[in-house]
């Protein structure tokens, strides 16, 4: 696993000249990139979501397409529209922003829920479906949505269909105050992302994501992970639990993270470390927990908490063993 976290650590090296003091979320986003999955960046205005996806399509030398999603958008302005030539007498296919591969889809909880549904078939099976004809999306496709979680007036909430199809949710935060001066002074003559070079070809980040599916993940972690997600849906405070979509993340998350570290195989470590991130946006709170005022990413911690964690070995392919 020596060149995924080489990899890993180039994309991420390479995203700190314009995101500074944010490595953990470097992190995930470099583990949602390895594990071809979507990410939801839920934070306030101004703190760098839109900046963050920019960076990694110039970081991978990928196709960066933005939606900026509005109330009076149709599905259409999405997936694209057949438009008939009046040469050739057919109709032809023009395609939607959604082609591409790193898509952003800037405030998506402002569209209605038929223009936001218009992104379900493209986030699970990579392809689009208009008037009966279905479009392949272009590999690797990954969609970084972002939402603000103050202002909710004029806004559309994401169904749950649609939060589970994010692999991940993340938070960027306020940089602290020596990372917010060092930003004033990287930014003062020039952004540096205008001068960001890509260091990552698109197909070592195939190679590397198929490489992080031979991880190897033992029978007592694998019981760990689904012992984990279940616990979710039998928690008093929860309405609705994680889905076994959920499991899977988790166990692909764990593969990504264990590879990145240089590691073949994966640890309970791995997995409470990704389990906040995973499994937190596809829980729903009860409302005796949201007049608590308790978060599912506190459910999530406390659920992690009270997981036995497998005891033991866990052996890796090779035979090696690991307290």
């Amino acid at each position: 696993m020596t060149d995924v976290k080489t990899l890993g650590e180039r994309i991420i090296a390479n995203l700190e000249k314009v995101i500074v003091g944010k490595r953990h979320v470097l992190e995930l986003i470099v583990i949602s990139l390895l594990c071809e999955g979507h990410v939801l960046i839920e934070d306030v205005p101004g703190v760098g979501k839109t900046v963050l996806a920019r960076s990694l399509a110039k970081t991978v030398g990928g196709k960066f397409n933005r939606i900026q999603f509005t109330p009076d958008m149709l599905p259409s302005d999405v997936t694209g529209v057949s438009i008939f030539n009046q040469e050739k007498r057919q109709f032809e296919f023009r395609p939607g922003p959604v082609f591409g591969q790193i898509v952003l889809a800037d405030e998506i909880n402002r569209a209605t829920p038929k223009t936001q549904a218009a992104l379900l078939e493209a986030m699970e099976e990579r392809q689009v479906t208009v008037d009966g004809v279905t479009h392949s999306l272009p590999q690797p496709f990954l969609v970084l949505a972002t939402q603000n979680p103050i202002e909710y007036e004029g806004t559309f909430p994401l169904p749950e269909a649609q939060l589970d199809r994010f692999l991940l949710r993340v938070r960027l935060g306020y940089p602290s105050l020596s990372d917010e001066v060092k930003i004033l002074t990287e930014q003062q003559f020039a952004h540096p992302i205008d001068s960001l070079q890509a260091v990552a070809p698109l197909e070592e980040v195939l190679a590397a994501a198929r490489a992080i599916r031979d991880v190897y993940v033992s029978p007592a972690v694998k019981r760990y992970i689904v012992d984990l997600t279940g616990r979710t849906r039998q928690s008093a405070d929860v309405y609705l639990g994680a889905s076994p979509r959920g499991s899977l993340a988790l166990f692909r998350t764990g593969q990504a993270r264990a590879a990145l570290l240089g590691r073949d195989h994966v640890l309970p470590d791995d997995v409470k470390a990704m389990a906040g991130p995973v499994l937190a946006h596809r829980i729903i709170v009860g409302p005796a927990a949201r007049l608590r005022d308790l978060s599912a990413d506190r459910i999530v911690q406390e659920t992690v908490y009270a997981t036995p964690v497998p005891g033991g070995s866990y052996q890796t392919q090779g035979g090696t063993e690991h307290e």
